[in-house]
């Protein structure tokens, strides 16, 4: 996954940097480098999945100017032929190793350009500047805060600022940063014109994209796996995956000892694909012996992200354990473009398609954290096909009429779209959804809330919870995370908006805890 730091300026001791750059050093464990850059520093630790030689290793040079770069450019042969008739010529077979050329050529419009998940930060000689950018998505992380003589810092995660820089903030998606300011290049959410097209036509449109997305991303030097849960999402991933590669994939799924909803979906979706699957259990134990450490890897108090992470954290845990997988493909960012349980209330299409638009461009804060944290922290490379740009302007852009569950079937569309390839049962492509942490089994969420009801009284949950203005906690499950995150990240809660919770402005959805078990249409979704 990779890790990358800049200081624009060197306002502190070089060893107090580095030591600040090493707390993700599981995100890069390969190889390490901190260089001067102008007035101020570029680090990098790398994980090597693109370009496998030392020829590789970041930061790029070229003339004065440098690059870092936590990112896959998709497509970046083609780009790659481009720039050496031009001139330029390559030392390494890293996609990242473009970035320089690109910018040479031009200049900050090349962030349009890139069809990518990435967090860059570049130094132009010319200038003696620092520039930063985001993927329109952010599916990398990226976060900038201020040091004491106001020179700002950039890193992959704040963990890397926290203790050295105030004001720390994520990094707004599609925007790059510039002579102190931050311009932005794209919005993953906006399009230029609505495509009034048929539900029949926008399914063809739906499973042609999203195979191109799927297929651009099984491109690595490094191995690559797939996390199945069972549910609709994952079980596409893997099963176009498997089509394409025309091989046995590696997939992994998790639940608990007790009630593991997904585990039977999974292996049946395996089973069906002609997978390698593993299944990984866990307790109660496990759940609450790794609950401070999913909280300051996450670097949030957001429960349903919590929640959620659990199982994804365990099961990366034991593939990085036992395993030489590098890469992992994954199902986040199909609720947000096709709905959740609780979209089925929403009141017309243009309410719909608001909430659509408010939770893609709130991605980097809930689901592609989870994914980026709970991966990269075991040292592998999380990679997102619904995240793909083109896949996700056109699902943006159709009517929200169709997208809408008028259907008797949630996603509808997507499920629609690969009836005919028969690439999974139908018990899988038409299954209800069920939320992740709860399927992994029903009790990991009811541990989580038993373990948080034991740690407080009623009299210190509301003192407590008082305490906090910003995002105030509102169950005792809340208070547990929010005390544990503040641990790590002291008065740092303003990077995470608020708690995910359904729109609680829409009929059947004015509810208090953000588990679609609690809506009144989850009926069959968790058996």
């Amino acid at each position: 996954m990779c890790s990358i730091m800049g200081f624009e300026m060197r306002g502190i001791p070089q060893n107090n940097a580095t030591e600040y750059f090493q707390k993700t050093a599981s995100r890069g464990p390969d190889m390490m480098r901190f260089e001067e850059a102008g007035s101020g520093w570029l680090g990098f630790q790398r994980l090597s999945i693109m370009g496998l030689t030392d020829e590789g290793m970041q930061p790029f040079h070229m003339g004065g100017d440098m690059a870092v770069c936590n990112g896959e450019l998709y497509g970046f042969r083609s780009e790659k032929k481009l720039l050496e008739e031009k001139g330029y010529s390559f030392v390494s077979d890293s996609d990242c190793e473009i970035i320089l050329p690109m910018y040479r050529e031009y200049g900050t419009e090349m962030f349009r350009k890139l069809d990518a998940e990435f967090a860059m930060i570049l130094y132009d000689s010319r200038k003696n500047s620092f520039i930063a950018a985001r993927d329109p998505i952010g599916i990398r992380p990226l976060f900038y805060g201020y040091l004491s003589d106001g020179s700002v810092v950039f890193a992959s995660e704040p963990k890397n600022l926290a203790g050295l820089c105030h004001d720390v903030q994520p990094f707004p998606p599609g925007c790059f940063y510039e002579d102190g300011r931050f311009t932005r290049y794209a919005d993953p959410a906006g399009f230029e014109k609505m495509r009034d097209v048929s539900a029949e036509e926008a399914s063809e449109g739906i499973h042609d994209l999203l195979t191109k997305g799927i297929e651009k991303r099984l491109d690595a030097d490094a191995p690559i796996g797939f996390l199945l849960s069972g549910g609709l999402d994952s079980s596409l991933v893997c099963a176009v995956s498997a089509k394409l590669l025309n091989k046995p994939i590696r997939t992994f799924a998790i639940g608990m000892d007790i009630d593991a909803i997904d585990l039977k979906y999974a292996r049946e979706a395996a089973a069906y694909i002609g997978a390698d699957h593993t299944d990984v259990i866990i307790t109660r134990d496990d759940v609450i012996g790794a609950l401070e450490d999913v909280v300051h890897l996450l670097g949030t108090y957001d429960i349903t992200t919590i929640r959620a992470s659990m199982g994804m954290y365990l099961i990366c845990k034991w593939i990085h354990e036992n395993t030489d997988i590098r890469v992992l493909l994954t199902g986040e960012v199909s609720d947000e473009l096709f709905g959740y349980k609780y979209t089925d209330f929403a009141p017309s299409p243009s309410e719909f398609q608001k909430e659509a638009e408010k939770r893609v461009r709130e991605l980097h804060y809930y689901d592609v954290l989870r994914a980026d944290r709970c991966i990269s922290v075991n040292s592998m490379e999380a990679r997102v096909p619904f995240g793909d740009l083109d896949f996700v302007e056109y699902v943006m852009s159709l009517n929200p009429a169709i997208k809408m569950n008028v259907y008797g079937k949630g996603k509808y569309l997507l499920r629609h779209a690969f009836e005919k390839d028969r690439i999974l049962p139908e018990s899988i492509l038409m299954r209800e959804k069920a939320a992740f942490s709860d399927a992994v089994g029903h009790s990991l969420v009811d541990d989580l809330k038993a373990y948080a009801e034991e740690t407080y009284t009623d009299e210190a949950f509301e003192a407590k919870r008082k305490t906090y203005t910003h995002a105030q906690p509102f169950t005792k499950e809340s208070l547990l995370y929010r005390e544990l995150f503040e641990k790590y990240y002291p008065d740092m809660s303003d990077m995470i908006p608020d708690f995910w919770m359904p729109n609680r402005t829409w009929p059947g959805c004015n509810v208090n805890d953000p588990s679609a078990r609690v809506l009144s249409n989850y009926g069959a979704s968790g058996e």
